[in-house]
């Protein structure tokens, strides 16, 4: 399971990651002034009891949430240029989940989620999941209306420059990654990361691809170029908490 990680994002989540992200969002999406509230998110003054499986669940319930808050403007114009929304079978109180979903589910290009046998089924995310499944070519659609009316080459370009160019400027950063010293000593490390095919060098000018190196000031602290955070992430020392990412 620690080795699919990667091909569960990309094919879809657990159903307790949509309804936590579903949760998450509830209490941080974008109130609109009362006269321009086209969407409505039910009740959110009840603080969510978040429950997750392990690291891993809370880390991509969180980033799932914050995608669709990013993207909240254009999700529900998808959902009202579709007329997909609104619709009398869905309360208000699955709007999150519906929005949340719709986000995952352009990411996936409108493809069905393979759905994994030992996961335990939630009843709301099978039937929103239904929902905008059986609507994907109109909410395809609407999503290509939403860019030509836009100019938008891809979902990016509905976001404010500024947020653009800081999103990109992150995701070029190192990786600082923390030794659990509780769990795992350092010398141990670099022998799994070795066993790996990870290769330790003198710093972070010296990057290749599988490559790594020691902080300069915490000597309990790695760094790897930013493009392995999905392979490192699939490791057993990551998924044993043996190591965290900063």
């Amino acid at each position: 399971e620690k080795r699919t990680m990667t091909l569960i994002e990309k094919n879809g989540y657990h159903d307790s990651v949509y309804i936590n992200a579903a949760k998450i969002f509830q209490g941080i999406h974008t109130k609109k002034h009362k006269d321009r509230i086209l969407v409505r998110y039910g009740d959110d003054s009840v603080s969510p009891m978040l429950t997750f499986k392990d690291q891993y669940f809370q880390r991509v319930s969180y980033e799932l949430a914050f995608n669709a808050l990013k993207y909240q403007d254009l999700l529900e114009e998808m959902l009202l240029d579709s007329c997909v929304y609104p619709c009398h079978s869905i309360p208000d109180e699955l709007t999150s989940l519906l929005v949340v979903m719709l986000y995952d589910l352009q990411e996936r290009k409108f493809q069905a989620r393979e759905i994994f046998d030992e996961e335990e089924p939630v009843a709301e995310v099978r039937k929103i999941e239904h929902y905008l499944y059986s609507f994907r070519t109109k909410l395809a659609a609407a999503l290509a209306r939403c860019r030509i009316k836009h100019d938008a080459l891809s979902i990016e370009y509905f976001l404010p420059e500024t947020i653009r160019k800081q999103a990109q400027r992150a995701s070029a950063l190192p990786l600082c990654v923390w030794i659990n010293t509780f769990k795992i000593s350092l010398e141990d490390v670099f022998g799994d990361l070795k066993k790996k095919g990870f290769t330790r060098v003198e710093s972070v000018s010296d990057f290749d691809r599988y490559t790594y190196c020691m902080d300069q000031h915490c000597n309990d602290v790695l760094v790897f170029p930013s493009s392995l955070k999905e392979e490192l992430l699939n490791l057993d020392l990551f998924a044993d908490c043996k190591l965290l990412l900063q």
